[in-house]
């Protein structure tokens, strides 16, 4: 079994759900008492919020190059980034290290690809939506990305996420609101949502949409399931 790097805390809400996942999966596949064989590097989320309100990208990516080389250090084979937002520095840090990055906006891709899907609804953090560091990586596979188009929506859903979501808080309130959210998208023709934000599948469920759901914490944990059993 290949030894893989998460890099969370980016929140440790998502963080605890790619741990047991990813065990999960080893499980699943190896039975008896096989599990993951990861190390983990979690940061204090406030740390990583300033920089982001900040506009400090920079730095961010020098805490995450610095755990990564940690990470590797203890004998880690591949990084697995627990958060989509961080996968805006995802290709920079691939360039400076010599393990993989699994990404998971092109894993997120392979998974809409399978159903056949041309067009999706993209919800997660302002940076994921409105930037274009995920969206390319559908864009390159030939996949359409539709996001909420309310500024309204796109605050309530930034908010919620690092308020809420990310300190494991979820209210019926916020959760009908973003199905209200996502049901816009589908009433515009997307044929599939992405939940582009680690925390997002506490409020929304597969059987929430009438419209395939794309769980990116799901989707990446089963990459590294994938990678540590190659």
């Amino acid at each position: 079994m290949k030894k893989i790097g998460l890099i969370g805390g980016i929140s440790w809400v998502s963080t605890s759900d790619y741990y047991t996942l990813i065990n999960k999966g080893i499980n699943e596949k190896l039975g008896g008492l096989n599990f993951s064989e990861c190390l983990i590097y979690s940061f204090n989320y406030a740390d990583i919020k300033k920089n982001n309100d900040a506009n400090d990208w920079d730095s961010t990516f020098n805490m995450l190059y610095k755990a990564s080389e940690s990470l590797k250090a203890g004998g880690a084979e591949a990084i697995v980034l627990c958060a989509n937002t961080m996968h805006l520095i995802a290709d920079k840090l691939q360039n400076a290290l010599d393990i993989p990055v699994i990404h998971i906006a092109e894993e997120t891709a392979k998974e809409i690809l399978k159903k056949e899907i041309k067009k999706v609804g993209l919800l997660g953090t302002k940076f994921t939506m409105e930037l274009d560091f995920f969206k390319d990586k559908l864009t390159a596979k030939g996949i359409e990305t539709i996001i909420p188009i309310s500024q309204e929506d796109k605050d309530f859903i930034h908010y919620t996420i690092f308020e809420e979501l990310g300190r494991g808080i979820v209210t019926d309130e916020t959760k009908k609101r973003y199905l209200e959210i996502a049901n816009h998208l589908i009433q515009n023709g997307v044929e599939g949502i992405i939940l582009g934000c680690t925390e997002i599948p506490l409020v929304i469920k597969a059987e929430d949409l009438s419209v395939a759901i794309f769980d990116t914490t799901l989707i990446h944990a089963k990459a590294a399931v994938a990678f540590q059993l190659s």
